[in-house]
């Protein structure tokens, strides 16, 4: 039976906080303002101080440029996907600025940032929930905040972990009162795109570049990747919009999620942000060439 207003509270009073969205993320977000434009476009109700919410923009934003998003902490517990986005704004975007214009959002989802989790104190997944009405507040705030933006650019951040099946997984089918078929996870980077906008170009550049960083997932042995059909080495497809992801919330000429593997024993916490920095370059220096 799938879980009523009781049941999530219930399980919202079993998280505890494990690390500081204040000391690991705010003061790096911060750190950038010499640099870029720092917004706070809102906070979290649970708890507005603890949990504001930032954009990290160009500071001479020039309707001249493309704009490229960044998203970052969509799900909480990716944390490279945060750090990677922080990381890149710090070290490599300036290169880049006299040909893009960023906006980024590296954490939209503090508070599962701080419990290491998937859903929203709600027990909500945000990233499916990036819509008109949505029952995150995370989206609906990061909607507001980039409502009118037409972004040439979209990547959008994430991992893939082994806490998907061992406990997010047995959540949601316990949440919903369903069963899901199990796929087991991608050991490696995959790239999640756009079934509508595929731009398996854009996929394989990015691609190739991560590979000189850390492993490329390969296929299961029915020759799937989280069940999906594979579309060249390490790119599935999904129907972005419809499921409301992060990555259907805008209409760009190129959008992309990535995918990270922390618990590999390739791989580490910096080999996964460095992974995702490549990435952003390499899908950067593509668009530059081909526009």
């Amino acid at each position: 039976m799938a879980w009523q207003q009781a049941e999530k509270e219930n399980w919202y009073k079993q998280q505890d906080i494990k690390r500081s969205y204040q000391d690991e993320v705010v003061r790096k977000i911060q750190d950038l303002k010499s640099d870029f434009e720092v917004i706070q476009y809102g906070a979290l109700s649970l708890n507005p101080e603890r949990y504001p919410l930032f954009l990290v923009r160009s500071k001479n934003f020039d309707s001249s440029k493309k704009t490229v998003v960044i998203t970052g902490g969509v799900h909480g517990y990716e944390t490279s996907g945060v750090h990677g986005a922080l990381d890149f704004l710090k070290t490599a975007a300036k290169s880049y600025e006299n040909i893009f214009n960023f906006v980024c959002a590296p954490c939209i989802s503090p508070w599962a940032y701080e419990t290491i989790n998937r859903w929203n104190p709600k027990a909500v997944d945000p990233n499916r929930s990036f819509r008109e009405n949505s029952p995150a507040e995370e989206c609906e705030l990061f909607l507001k905040a980039t409502a009118g933006l037409n972004p040439l650019v979209h990547i959008d951040l994430h991992e893939t972990t082994d806490t998907d099946n061992s406990i997010f997984r047995p959540a949601l089918e316990q949440r919903d009162g369903i069963t899901i078929p199990f796929s087991p996870i991608p050991d490696g980077f995959y790239l999640v795109g756009d079934a509508d906008n595929p731009q398996p170009e854009f996929q394989k550049a990015m691609i190739d570049a991560v590979r000189k960083v850390t492993h490329i997932a390969l296929p299961d042995e029915r020759g799937l990747l989280l069940g999906d059909k594979v579309e060249q080495e390490g790119v599935i497809n999904y129907p972005v919009k419809k499921l409301f992801l992060c990555a259907g919330a805008f209409n760009p000429q190129y959008c992309t999620t990535t995918e990270v593997y922390p618990d590999s024993p390739k791989a580490n916490d910096q080999i996964c942000i460095e992974a995702q920095i490549a990435a952003i370059k390499a899908g950067l220096d593509f668009v530059h060439n081909k526009n």
